[in-house]
């Protein structure tokens, strides 16, 4: 057992929320003091080129972290020296904003689970892209991706997102905009294709000025629940592709409660992410290949815990994976363990390249 995963038991006694901000306190530290965990780890067959207009997005592996971890861009540096072939930071809201009450942060122990209502806490754009601001120019810079999302109580939450997108044009790799974090009331409403239509042609006009007036593009990506139906799935898929974003993360956390959970916490409200999250994001990622039929690149998030974790959903159609919820169990060592694990797999199966599984199992 790593030290850093013997630094979770004394983790696990305090508060979960309480936890985490040690933990990013611990991080900020050590990536100041280039300390912390390191990973040099990074096998080609893991290497991944995300095609998107006007570029293309290297990543130096395909594991990556998924936003939630590091709400204010305060450690991505950190994360990426840990093993994470990219780093998604947020969600950020163009205002800062406390979030929900606490407790808000719920670790179900018993079924390797979390639950939150954090309700998109965050420090608002202008502290987000003072942090952005420091890696601009460095040859460390890692690749990171900006979560943007809506303020709870914004008159116009399209706009919002508009207002992310130009405050952060040109301090990050990509962009992530979050309609689906079920902490916020209402958000998840932008998911239906009206809705979705007119917040995504706001996003791709804005993102043509913006190419327009800069002279450089970004990758764009959407961030969906794992909640809908196979028809809103696949409203999702094509609203996408018609506005021209460059990917689709499948999924963000559930509002469902499955009958396995053991945890007396699992009545709590809030999104579940977590093992139990698996088979629900699995399958909705699998709709999601289904319709998008080579049109557009999706991204695997929710449960993963393993290397047969990811290999399943770049079997189901994931290009990248993301994880957050087992680190909270397994530690930073666990960032290594998938890839490792990935390899092996690849090679059992006679491929020399991750994108060869992509989608094999569908």
């Amino acid at each position: 057992m790593d030290l850093y995963r013997l630094a979770l038991k004394p983790l696990h006694l305090l508060e979960a929320e309480d936890a985490h901000a040690a933990t990013i306190l611990a991080l900020k530290s050590g990536q100041i003091l280039n300390l912390g965990p390191r990973s040099s780890y990074d096998p080609p067959e893991l290497r991944t080129d995300i095609a998107f207009k006007g570029g293309t997005l290297a990543v130096r592996n395909c594991v990556g972290l998924a936003a939630g971890f590091d709400k204010n861009a305060d450690v991505p540096l950190a994360m990426s020296r840990a093993g994470f072939g990219f780093v998604e930071c947020g969600t950020v809201t163009p205002l800062p904003q406390a979030g929900n009450p606490r407790p808000r942060l719920f670790r179900l122990s018993e079924d390797e689970a979390v639950i939150n209502r954090m309700g998109f806490n965050n420090k608002g754009l202008e502290v987000f892209a003072s942090h952005l601001e420091r890696y601009q120019g460095r040859a460390s810079a890692p690749v990171l991706g900006a979560n943007i999302g809506a303020n709870k109580d914004a008159t116009d939450r399209m706009a919002d997102y508009v207002t992310g997108l130009k405050r952060l044009w040109g301090l990050s790799s990509y962009f992530t905009a979050n309609i689906s974090s079920p902490n916020t009331p209402g958000l998840r409403a932008l998911q239906g294709r009206a809705h979705l239509d007119e917040l995504l042609g706001q996003i791709a006009t804005t993102r043509a000025d913006l190419v327009r007036v800069t002279g450089n593009n970004y990758p764009i990506f959407l961030k969906i629940a794992p909640d809908l139906s196979e028809e809103e799935i696949a409203d999702a898929v094509e609203a996408t592709i018609a506005h021209g974003l460059d990917a689709l993360i499948v999924s963000n956390t559930t509002i469902e409660r499955p009958v396995s959970l053991r945890s007396d916490l699992a009545t709590e409200t809030g999104g579940l992410s977590g093992a139990p999250l698996f088979g629900l994001s699995t399958s909705a990622l699998r709709s999601a290949y289904k319709v998008a039929a080579g049109r557009l690149t999706l991204i695997g998030a929710g449960g993963i815990a393993s290397g047969a974790d990811a290999y399943a959903k770049i079997r189901a159609g994931a290009s990248l994976v993301q994880l957050y919820s087992a680190l909270v169990y397994k530690g930073p060592g666990l960032i290594d363990e998938i890839k490792r694990d990935l390899v092996q797999r690849l090679h059992a199966d006679g491929l020399t390249h991750i994108s060869q599984a992509v989608g094999s199992a569908a």
